[in-house]
Parts: structure tokens; sequence; C-alpha cells
């Protein structure tokens, strides 16, 4: 496959998510989404772990009264005069209920071409509501709006659903363009494009595609002075189970040839265990260190182009 412009609106995304109801599956979002774009192969690579977040406020027949229980507190504090008491004394009139918004982020790629950084990761949310707490625990009420929004000690009730789940589309990254944004703002090369760049001169690069076993994903934090940050992180998405490498002390030549091969093969691609090295716990540095040994001396199992790579890994060290 040839590296191709991917024309893909955020917008028909969105749409697509609106159209789709969630089944036990994902497979029919899936063929949506490859409608939008059936020139290119797109596949879930990943599912998020499960994460919550404040929903909204029903009553005790489970009629909506807010989507959004943040806005809903402050305006009508506002309406009772910002008088958190009445603000109470109503809610626990009508016996409202706060929800919350249960999900996993859904992960996309969209494969543009062969080499490591030529895919879009394209994310969605799959989210439930249910029901959460008591909006007011009458023996513990509230000393502050942001205490009745979102309490440190909640008056938990059993938990039930609220309609059917549904897709929303969160963002679109085009991964090659991304990684040209941060690394102008990176001193130095980012460790996330030297992985891709090893890659891409490694035997995995000419054996297999980074997008298939690995993603890159954007994510932002705060500085030490408050700052939003744009980074990125490469995530592992393999889904077969792998070893962890046994210790390497006194393997040499055909011995840890063999353990490095054996890796490989059950990874899927030749060189894995250099880049399982560098992310997770599978593979320590001293497997990097046992094999520089083996290739400096009178071995030499390593194809020409991965001796390079683990060569300047030696000499510049990294890790992602």
């Amino acid at each position: 496959m040839t590296e191709a412009k991917l024309n893909l609106a955020g917008q028909d995304i969105t749409d697509c998510c609106k159209k789709v109801i969630p089944g036990q599956n994902d497979d029919l979002l899936l063929s949506k989404l490859q409608a939008l774009v059936p020139d290119y192969p797109i596949r879930l690579a990943l599912i998020g772990d499960e994460w919550y977040k404040l929903g909204g406020v029903v009553d005790m027949n489970g009629s909506r009264i807010a989507n959004d229980i943040i806005e809903w507190a402050e305006r009508t504090y506002l309406e009772c005069g910002q008088n958190l008491q009445t603000l109470i004394d109503h809610a626990l009139e009508l016996q409202l209920i706060a929800t919350r918004q249960t999900g996993k982020t859904l992960y996309f790629v969209v494969q543009t071409g062969d080499k490591a950084e030529d895919f879009t990761l394209i994310e969605i949310d799959k989210t439930h509501e249910v029901s959460d707490r008591m909006l007011i625990d009458e023996n513990n009420p509230p000393a502050d709006l942001e205490e009745l929004i979102d309490p440190i000690q909640p008056f938990c009730i059993e938990s039930y659903g609220f309609g059917h789940s549904r897709y929303t589309y969160r963002r679109k990254t085009d991964v090659k363009l991304f990684m040209e944004v941060i690394n102008e703002r990176h001193p130095g090369e980012h460790p996330a494009q030297r992985f891709m760049d090893d890659w891409n001169r490694s035997s995995a690069g000419q054996k297999h595609r980074m997008s298939d076993d690995w993603i890159i994903r954007p994510y932002r934090h705060t500085g030490r002075f408050g700052e939003q940050i744009v980074n990125v992180e490469i995530v592992n998405t393999h889904k077969n189970h792998l070893p962890h490498l046994e210790d390497f002390a006194g393997k040499k030549g055909s011995s840890l040839s063999n353990v490095l091969s054996r890796f490989d093969r059950q990874a899927g691609y030749p060189f894995a265990w250099f880049f399982y090295m560098l992310k997770g716990k599978l593979v320590s540095t001293h497997s990097a260190e046992s094999v520089y040994k083996d290739i400096s001396g009178d071995f030499a199992y390593l194809p020409e182009r991965d001796e390079a790579v683990l060569r300047d890994w030696i000499s510049t060290p990294y890790n992602v």
C-alpha cells in the first residue's frame, strides 16, 4: 500500500455515530465507518478501560430533568435566589436522582500506507447512562454547590440504566501530521518518533505494519506552571499473551538467539523483542546488552538493519 491522502470529515463520523445503536459488539459501527472510507482498511484496534463521568438528573420515575447535572445545579441555584437550602429542599421534595455516564473509548485505525506513521486514529466513546445516587442525602446535606454536584460521600442507590448505549465521536488524529507538530515542539527527537523510525528501518518494518500491534495516542496533561501540554504515547494492542523473557545471565550465541526468535514468533514479526524492550515490562534492557556483546564478538545472528538499530540504541538508549 502506498501512502495516500485520507478524506474523512469529523462531521461524517459524528453523523455515523448518531445513526448506530450499539449492540453486543461494535461490528455494525465498524462496517459503517468502513463505508465512509471504502478505499482504506479500517479496524478496531483497541477498547480502552472503563471510565465514568458525571451525568444528568432524573426523578424517581426515571423522567429526565436535565442531561447535565453541572448546568442544572448552577441554573437552579440561581433560580432559587442563590439560596442553597432552597435548592436542597427542592431536590428532596422531588426525590431527584443523579446519574453517571459509564463508558469505554474505542480506537479505530485507518491504514493509509505501509510505514509506521501511515495511519489515522479515530476515537469514539461508547457510553451508557445509569443511576448513581440520590441527589441529596438528607442526613448529610451538601455544604456548597460543588459538594451537591459531586459529593465525596454520596448516597448511593441500586444502579439501573436509562435508554440504550450510544456512540459519541471524540477525535481523529492523522498520526503523520500530528507527529510533525509534536517534533517541532519537542527538543531533540521525540521518543515516539524514534520508535517509529527504528520500526521503519528494522526487519519488523519490512514484514509487519506497526499499527497492527502498536498505536500512537495523543494525550493532554498540565505542566508545572499550569499550562496545557499535548504529548503522545505508544500503546500496545497485541491481544495474545506473550511471555516474559527469561533471565539472560550466561546466555549467548545460539541459545540467546533461540530465546529471542521464539519471542518474535509468538509476537508475529521479527525483532519484536527490541520494541517490547522499549515499551512495557516483558523484555528487560539486559537483552539488548547481551545481544550487543554477541554481535560485537563472534556471533552474527541479527540482520544488518537490526544490528544498526541496536548499535544506535546502545550508543543512545531510550524508551517510550
